[in-house]
């Protein structure tokens, strides 16, 4: 099964978390060509790109990004989407210099909190009208 519609790279989100919502949204306003599509991870369709890419279910405190076959998590999957957006997100590009370990760590700990910090939905965002068709499932 190929992941990518149309070639778009895919970011895969926490659909219930309100983090990853308002990441969502952030990355939508940035990217008015309509490059990326979203996807939430609790679809059968994220389900099934996870298991045909060995993923496994601890990658569901992680936004994934499927760009060109290649998969990216964590810190990692932020940086490749940052640097695609538009705007001032370029001057974040010398995060790329903090070591790996490092962000990954930062990453984790903000994952692991992110409910109580944030809250979470009861179930995975509606997108609105104009936005529906950036969206996957």
């Amino acid at each position: 099964m190929r992941a990518q519609k149309d070639n778009h790279p895919i970011i895969m989100f926490d659909g219930i978390c309100n983090l990853c919502n308002h990441w969502i949204q952030f990355v939508i306003k940035r990217d008015p060509n309509g490059i990326f599509k979203f996807l939430p991870l609790q679809s059968e369709l994220a389900r099934s790109i996870m298991a045909s890419h060995n993923l496994t279910n601890k990658e569901l405190d992680s936004i994934i990004l499927i760009d060109k076959d290649q998969i990216y998590t964590e810190s990692t999957a932020i940086l490749h989407i940052l640097n695609k957006l538009k705007g001032p997100m370029k001057c974040l590009i010398p995060l790329w210099m903090i070591p790996k370990l490092i962000r990954d760590k930062g990453y984790r700990f903000i994952a692991k909190n992110r409910y109580t910090w944030f809250g979470k939905k009861s179930a995975c965002m509606i997108p609105t009208q104009d936005i529906k068709n950036r969206f996957i499932e």
